[in-house]
């Protein structure tokens, strides 16, 4: 037998791996929305950017991708060419509710007119920590990581999380 696989060296690896599928096992778990595939999507309200009020089940009758971000988010701000290219192809097939998660309005509305998201469905959520994702609606959703997206059907219910844009182009087609 191989002098490495000693039960010394066996037991000072153990722990080391434990603790990594300990460690992957948690992240796995923290980042898991609260819907997958099949359910009906949680109906929710806020108040939009011009300040009209909003709520997800008015949209019912048409697909939705309800899109968690942040102007402080990288990846967020790098897809936002995708989501526009999205939107200018199968906007009239396709809602897209944004949902920023913010310290400062002003932020949010700078990176909405940078990023050119020209669709009218913009909301946010005040937060006083971005470490921590936390707001009414990414409560309602789960959401623990940025961007997360959900598609949603024309009857209520979820088609997919984090899908590829070609997914969803596809769903939607």
């Amino acid at each position: 037998m191989n002098a490495f696989f000693t039960s010394q060296n066996f037991r000072s690896l153990l722990l080391p791996i434990v603790v990594l599928v300990g460690i992957l096992g948690f992240r796995s778990w923290y980042f898991t929305t609260n819907y997958d595939e099949g359910e009906v999507a949680a109906n929710f309200s806020g108040e939009l950017l011009g300040g009209a009020r909003f709520e997800l089940s008015d949209l019912r009758g048409s697909y939705v991708l309800l899109d968690f971000w942040g102007s402080w988010c990288g990846p967020c701000r790098r897809e936002a060419p995708a989501l526009k290219a999205i939107h200018d192809e199968v906007g009239d097939r396709l809602n897209i509710v944004s949902v920023a998660i913010e310290r400062s309005s002003q932020n949010w509305q700078k990176a909405i007119q940078q990023d050119e998201r020209s669709w009218p469905y913009h909301l946010m959520e005040q937060t006083e920590s971005t470490r921590f994702l936390s707001g009414p609606i990414s409560d309602l959703y789960g959401v623990n990581q940025l961007p997360t997206h959900f598609l949603i059907d024309p009857e209520g219910m979820v088609v997919g999380v984090n899908m590829g844009w070609n997914e969803i182009m596809s769903a939607v087609e």
